[in-house]
């Protein structure tokens, strides 16, 4: 080969393949995986609270990379159903899950790893789709016990790779994103690249309340609660948003715990639900919470159609 011949080669330069597709965060509840949605795409697109069951819906994140658009799908977490709401949260969960192009299984580090765990690592042996282990808060555990988790992820689950990772503090993060990449599929962007969601800030609001009910409530409330946004405007001129909101409970009592003593309890969700909404939409907001009864509604499939959910 001639000399000039091996110089031009030498300088050419491949692209690679850009790829995009739908990645399904899924595991049982309280795994984490909607803290690593909010790391991996970079902003909060959903709602994290310490309590289970918090994610109730299908929330997407978007994070567009300019090798890789990966459009994350967090799911609500897989539990013994005790009311219909928590059979049509589960129903959600595994229509994405098979439905995806790639699923990543979170799991926490512990060893032995919890019996959750192991029942979602034997359903996702049955998922088609590529699979990724993602094994969460590796902070909190001593390096022996992270490799005998690791160890038995990959005997419960022999065909998924496994890349453990801390959702909280970003660690190994990178790693994760790396993997998921190589296993999509190649094609361009699928959505908008300069967004990072597909929830409307309507959706956004509703959410917010709820977190910072969860957060500020105990016991049973946050669980049969839901939060309705019956009026948004936006005042342009005033950079001001007005959202009007109903926190739904399921039974009288709840109510009064909820709205508190002269009122305290329901203002002070409602200060720390406004202050999270200015600082996510850049508005000055008036927000007005009311607190409404809808009996029993988490075991009627009709009203919790008609919530939205």
């Amino acid at each position: 080969m001639p000399p000039w011949t091996e110089s031009r080669t030498k300088n050419v330069t491949v692209a690679k393949p850009h790829r995009a597709g739908f990645v399904t965060l899924g595991g049982r509840t309280n795994v984490g995986k909607s803290t690593l949605l909010n790391r991996m795409v970079g902003h909060k697109v959903a709602i994290v609270t310490p309590r289970p069951q918090t994610t109730r819906r299908r929330i997407l994140g978007i994070r567009s990379d300019p090798d890789a658009q990966l459009i994350f799908v967090d799911t609500p977490g897989l539990h013994r159903p005790r009311s219909a709401l928590d059979h049509h949260m589960i129903e959600i969960a595994r229509r994405c899950l098979g439905e995806s192009e790639v699923v990543v299984g979170v799991v926490e580090a512990s060893a032995p790893l919890s019996e959750g765990d192991r029942a979602f690592l034997a359903e996702l042996r049955e998922i088609k789709a590529p699979r990724i282990v993602a094994v969460n808060k590796i902070d909190r555990v001593k390096r022996a016990e992270l490799f005998a988790a690791v160890e038995q992820c990959g005997l419960e689950a022999p065909e998924a790779e496994i890349v453990p990772v801390s959702a909280l503090k970003g660690g190994n993060v990178d790693e994760l994103l790396a993997v998921i990449k190589r296993v999509l599929p190649e094609g361009p962007s699928l959505m908008p690249e300069d967004e990072y969601t597909d929830q409307s800030e309507r959706m956004i609001a509703a959410e917010v309340v709820r977190e910072k009910v969860f957060l500020a409530m105990r016991e049973e409330v946050p669980f049969s609660t839901a939060v309705v946004v019956e009026n948004f405007v936006e005042e342009p001129d005033r950079k001001l948003l007005r959202i009007d909101a109903v926190i739904v409970v399921a039974r009288e009592a709840h109510k009064g715990m909820l709205i508190g003593v002269g009122g305290r309890q329901l203002k002070q969700i409602g200060t720390a639900a406004r202050l999270e909404l200015e600082k996510m939409l850049g508005a000055h907001v008036f927000l007005q919470l009311l607190v409404k009864v809808e009996k029993d509604w988490t075991r009627s499939l009709r009203k919790i159609a008609e919530l939205g959910l």
